[in-house]
Order: structure tokens, then C-alpha cells, then sequence
């Protein structure tokens, strides 16, 4: 028996298709071609590149752009709820790891919003965005999923 195809709510495919993925192509921009700016932004001092640095700021571009297609190709390629859980649930491990990996700067980052520059809100801002997504449809918001109907039944 084939899945069953859904359609989901809007807001969902606008996000996780669309809204995202660029998202992540443009960090992928700037990790690759503009790295004196990215890194300079993300570690809120002027820093020098070495050749290291810029090897492993291409990578984590690498990394954006895989983010990208895996969500907008893979998602888009289905309707089937168990494929959208697995990989939203794999991309919500994903935020928390991305969170952690900027604790660096001192808990202020996770915060005070009145010291966030660009990337900022890239990194933390637009991750709490994508990871209150994540956690919505895992529980069934806007799904009408028996999860959904049990807490509005609750």
C-alpha cells in the first residue's frame, strides 16, 4: 500500500520549502564567497582568515547548501507524513546543535536581541524560528493528526 499523501497546511510548505531553504543558501553564500564578512559577523570581532578558517567556512557552506536541498528536494518530493516527521525531526537536533555551537559568545546570544547583528539573527533568531516550526508540526499543529485532536479533545 502506497503512504498516503496529505497537504499540508501553508504555512508549513511555505517555511520548509520555500522560506528556509533560501535561508540557508544565502548563509551558503556568505560562508563561501564573502568569508571575511561572515566570520568577522559571527564572532563579532575583525579576525583574520587563514587558510585553515576558509577551508572550513567552505565546508560549513557545503553543509548550508545540503540543508537546503535535502529540505526543499526531499520534502517536496512527498506528501507522506512519516518521511516530513523524520526529516524535520532530524533538522530539529540539527537547531539545538546549531544553538550550542554559538554559546561561544557568552549566554547573552541566546537573549539580548539589542546586541544581535545579521548573522545573529541568522543563527540564533531565525533557528528558534525554524526549530518553534519543527516542534509544531511534530505535534500535530495544523495537521488535524490524532496527536492534534487528542490535545484539542484534552
Amino acid at each position: 500500500m502506497a503512504p498516503r499523501q496529505t497537504v499540508l497546511p501553508l504555512a508549513y510548505r511555505a517555511f520548509f520549502l520555500i522560506i528556509e531553504p533560501i535561508s540557508a543558501l544565502v548563509g551558503a553564500y556568505y560562508a563561501h564567497f564573502r568569508q571575511d564578512e561572515y566570520l568577522a559577523m559571527t564572532i563579532h570581532t575583525p579576525s583574520e582568515l587563514s587558510s585553515g578558517t576558509s577551508i572550513v567556512l567552505s565546508q560549513l557552506a557545503n553543509l548550508y547548501l545540503l540543508f537546503a536541498l535535502n529540505e526543499a528536494l526531499v520534502l517536496r518530493s512527498t506528501g507522506d507524513l512519516r518521511v516530513w516527521r523524520t526529516v524535520l525531526s532530524v533538522l530539529l537536533i540539527a537547531d539545538f546543535g546549531h544553538l550550542y555551537s554559538v554559546g561561544g559568545l557568552g549566554f547573552w546570544v541566546y537573549w539580548n536581541v539589542t546586541r544581535w547583528n545579521a548573522i545573529d539573527w541568522g543563527n540564533v533568531g531565525f533557528v528558534y524560528l525554524g526549530a518553534a516550526m519543527r516542534i509544531s508540526f511534530l505535534a500535530g499543529v495544523g495537521l488535524g493528526t490524532p496527536a492534534a485532536k487528542a490535545k484539542k479533545a484534552a
